[in-house]
């Protein structure tokens, strides 16, 4: 057995009974691109990598040490590390210049407009949508000067700062400075210290890793957008390039409703949902927010209603853990009540059979090209089931990869008083349903569209709701570790972009299923599937980002969530279960 001791400088010391030597720790081993390399211990990442490769490269944003993202200026200690280096090409390092640029822009107005509030909402075009809050008008040359101050503090090449204060000290200075949301974020706080960070006098909570300095982050726009500022970021790291700001109006139009939806409820972020959660408000906040949904989806039955005579086809898409079968069941009923009976078409019947499978960029079949698809027997039925035909419908055998023998089949027609639903994730691409005119169909897009943030700026990622269902559910009802879970999330993403994303203006209505209660809810779940992913593992470093951003939430008992609730279908006990 080995022994931890000191020398008489109070150097750490390891003994090994019996042995010829002892070992100091004065240094540490880092493996890093392949490599081992001794160093002394509390030598700095940037200072490691200037070692390696002379300078630290531009597109080095931050580290992961041991699975876990840390900023550049980090101290390397321990008998033994792990190092990798994050571009501003990866996902990770994406969020590092983005969590970078927000600080700057906060900084920005800061010093140009220090009576202002800006505050981040949610994510379009690209970038993040922030709203204004000040005596002045917002102005495009307001926007144009806050543009041109943040270029200015990235040329003067600002080193971040993060530095961890004790509790009491950071509600000082958010005190000080009026940043109510912040404080109501400590409130709930436990530990003794609390990560802040700055790049000149605005101090924020730290929430991840800043770039090594303000002139790392490049390539963004400050652009106004309806009545605030969208700060645009490039794609993909690279500098040199913004994707086109395509208009958004039904998007934005859906966040609005959300927000103002908050605003009724009284919750803006996470600091009023965890005082509602210990004051015992939580069960009204619960009730109104499930109300909200009822009386959406209630108003998409009766639009769907008040054109029965021309709409014969309801079309539902939307990403995964969207919440789409619990959405389709409560359509359904609302549907039924206006005296409308609807009739479910599975796209899943119509895969090609697997060896026809059309064949991605890597080589693998990619089940969820629309090509996978047959689309040529889906339109002949759907042409003809609007006809008012009856059809022979296949049915598709997934243990053999291919359609079941046509004795299997089911015969469908649909009668004058019925309208044809399909839920699917090409469900709003038009080259499926060419076949049927356009004024004949209603598109419905569902996703969870958080408008919930930990303060007023610092967002909650979009996905990361959906990631949380999808993870509970795996875990729960489908015998999928959460390990599966993450490595699978970049590739459902990626189909996703490709599929999805490109059609939701394409909708007649958009459908936010977030509930602004649902991460307290889901924390009683995901913490538990998530401390099970080991520190090994490639997915161990975001399991470990979602396990620090549960830890905000005061967490919440599925008790009183309603057995109707799309939550349900996450966590169990769902009231449309067969």
């Amino acid at each position: 057995m080995a022994y931890l001791t000191f020398d008489s400088l109070g150097r750490r010391m390891t003994y090994n009974p019996g042995a010829e030597v002892v070992v100091s720790h004065e240094h540490v081993v880092v493996s890093f691109a392949g490599e081992r390399r001794q160093v002394a211990s509390g030598t700095t990442v940037e200072q490691f990598l200037e070692q390696i490769l002379g300078t630290v490269p531009q597109d080095i944003l931050a580290a992961l040490v041991n699975r876990r993202m840390v900023m550049l200026d980090y101290p390397l200690l321990g008998f033994q590390v792990d190092l990798e280096a994050v571009r501003a090409s990866s996902r990770e390092g994406e969020a590092v210049a983005r969590q970078s640029a927000c600080l700057i822009l906060l900084e920005a107005v800061r010093e140009l407009y220090p009576e202002a509030r800006i505050a981040v909402g949610q994510s379009l075009g690209g970038g993040y949508f922030f709203s204004w809050h000040a005596p002045t008008p917002l102005t495009p040359q307001i926007v144009a000067s806050i543009e041109r101050r943040m270029n200015e503090i990235c040329a003067e090449d600002r080193r971040f700062e993060r530095r961890r204060a004790t509790t009491e000290e950071a509600e000082a200075i958010f005190r000080a400075s009026g940043q109510d949301s912040k404080l109501a974020l400590l409130a709930t706080h436990r530990s003794s210290t609390v990560a802040l960070a700055s790049c000149g006098s605005f101090v924020d909570i730290a929430h991840g890793a800043m770039a090594l300095s303000t002139g790392r982050v490049r390539g963004f726009a400050v652009v106004p957008y309806e009545n605030g500022l969208l700060l645009r970021f490039p794609r993909n790291g690279d500098p040199r390039h913004l994707p086109p700001l395509a208009p958004q109006p039904k998007l934005f139009a859906a966040y609005r409703e959300t927000r103002s939806w908050n605003e009724v409820l009284g919750v803006a972020n996470v600091g009023s949902l965890n005082r509602m959660c210990l004051t015992g408000e939580i069960s009204d906040l619960i009730r109104i927010a499930e109300g909200f949904h009822e009386k959406k989806i209630a108003g998409i039955a009766d639009a769907i209603a008040a054109e029965a005579k021309r709409l014969r086809l309801v079309l539902v898409a939307g990403p995964s853990s969207s919440g789409k079968t619990t959405f389709i069941r409560r359509l359904d009923v609302q549907l039924r009540v206006d005296g409308i009976q609807p009739v479910g078409l599975s796209l899943d019947n119509y895969f090609l059979d697997r060896d026809r499978t059309p064949v991605g960029q890597d080589g693998k079949p990619d089940y969820e090209a629309l090509e996978a698809l047959d689309l040529e027997l889906f339109n002949t039925h759907l042409a003809a089931l609007l006809r008012g035909d009856e059809v022979e419908m296949p049915r598709y055998d997934f243990v053999r990869g291919r359609r079941a023998d046509r004795d299997h089949w089911t015969r469908q027609r649909l009668l004058p008083d019925q309208v044809l639903l399909v839920e699917g994730i090409h469900a709003l691409n038009r080259r499926l349903t060419e076949a049927v005119p356009e004024r004949a169909k209603y598109r419905v897009f569902i996703s969870a569209l958080t408008q919930l943030t930990l303060d007023d700026h610092n967002r909650i990622f979009t996905s990361d709701t959906r990631l949380l269902r999808r993870i509970v559910r795996d875990r729960l009802f489908r015998g999928h570790p959460a390990t599966r879970t993450l490595e699978m999330w970049g590739d459902v993403r990626r189909g996703e972009a490709r599929g999805i994303f490109p059609f939701q203006e394409e909708a007649d209505v958009i459908f936010n299923s977030a509930l602004v209660y649902e991460p307290a809810v889901l924390r009683v779940y995901a913490e538990r599937f998530l401390l099970e992913v080991p520190r090994e593992h490639p997915a161990f470093t975001e399991a470990y980002r979602l396990l620090k951003f549960l830890g905000w939430f005061v967490p919440v008992f599925p008790d009183e969530v309603p057995h109707t609730s799309i939550l349900r279908e996450f966590i169990g006990g769902s009231a449309f279960e067969t």
